[in-house]
């Protein structure tokens, strides 16, 4: 029976609750390791843990089950690794008619590469620039015209960084700038936690200051793409990258694989009237470096931050998401009088 129902509510077929689930906040997740509660964690258990999501929505149709808060104010997604997971999985939950998600803030929390020339482990980044690393075309470096710095080319484009930039495939989106600088200005004084081994990798970058700081809030953009990408020459790469979509507002900081797949989704989801685009935000934090140290080589650093509690600032990256992004959510369930009609401001 159980089978069947379930069957049903994906097909549309069984009838839902007269009333929707008016949800306030949507926390997202990429991934967990293991189960929800009482192992290892991933960028999920935290959340569920420590914000009393004790419901659990069977969510066929998507990566994983759903959580939530008793009172329905707070629900909880994992999306899967990569865009394409992110997207679908957003698109599900934003198509569920359980829930009412129109005035729903969605909060993107998770770990990160980090560019060692602009934050440290454990650090925590609000994105306000989130710019697609896969929509390109490529030729193999080695078969490049002399001058060139890539052999990744815009999509449509016949060289590297040609203008005029073209963002109509969904290359690189903007969030809301105000909106961001109220998260960060809500959050940047938070002290993050630190660990003798984030310390000693981080003395070994000693041609990038911020890289030797202790972990801190700040803002910066993100960069999202399938391939795990490593190594000083794709650091580059990727500055230059993000500096070309965002027209040289933006500075990349972060690298990691869903968010403009997850925006992606929300973008089509506000054109049906589902959901608000603009209540989205973005936090990723430090778990590893995205490059080698002076005198190190990419293999070696890459090798070395395995998948899992092998980054070398792990556990710390989680904790950080959740402290800085939790005073996000409460902030919106505390202020709902004012925010479930209009967005934060500074």
């Amino acid at each position: 029976m159980r089978i069947l129902c379930l069957l049903g509510l994906l097909l549309g077929f069984v009838s839902v609750s007269a009333e929707p689930i008016k949800v306030k906040v949507v926390i997202v997740a990429m991934f967990e390791r293991g189960e929800d509660t009482g192992d290892l964690p991933g960028e999920f258990q935290y959340w569920v843990e420590r914000e009393g999501l004790t419901e659990t929505y069977p969510f066929p149709q998507g990566y994983r089950d759903l959580r939530g808060s008793p009172n329905g104010e707070i629900l909880g997604v994992v999306t899967g690794v990569g865009t394409a997971k992110s997207a679908a999985t957003i698109m599900a939950v934003g198509l569920d008619p359980r829930f009412d998600l129109t005035e729903a803030y969605w909060l993107v929390a998770g770990i990160a590469g980090a560019d060692p020339a602009d934050m440290s482990l454990g650090s925590a980044a609000w994105a306000e620039w989130l710019v697609d690393g896969d929509l390109a075309h490529e030729i193999d470096f080695r078969e490049v015209p002399e001058g060139w710095t890539t052999g990744y080319i815009p999509l449509r484009k016949a060289y590297p960084y040609q203008q005029p930039v073209d963002r109509s495939e969904g290359q690189a989106y903007r969030l809301v700038p105000s909106l961001v600088e109220w998260a960060y200005q809500l959050t940047k004084d938070t002290e993050l936690g630190d660990t003798e081994a984030m310390q000693k990798r981080r003395k070994l970058y000693t041609a990038t200051p911020v890289a030797q700081r202790p972990p801190f809030v700040l803002k910066g953009d993100q960069l999202a793409a399938m391939t795990y990408w490593h190594g000083e020459h794709l650091n580059r790469w990727a500055n230059d990258w993000v500096k070309y979509f965002s027209d040289g507002r933006g500075e990349y900081v972060t690298t990691a694989m869903e968010d403009t797949g997850t925006y992606g989704s929300l973008f089509w989801l506000d054109r049906a009237g589902k959901v608000d685009v603009e209540r989205m935000l973005v936090l990723r934090t430090a778990s590893n470096f995205d490059m080698q140290w002076p005198g190190g080589d990419a293999a070696g650093s890459l090798s070395g931050e395995k998948l899992g509690p092998g980054y070398s600032a792990y556990i710390p990256a989680l904790e950080a998401a959740h402290k800085v992004g939790s005073q996000v959510l409460h902030a919106i369930l505390e202020g709902w009088g004012t925010y479930q009609h209009e967005l934060p401001t500074p």
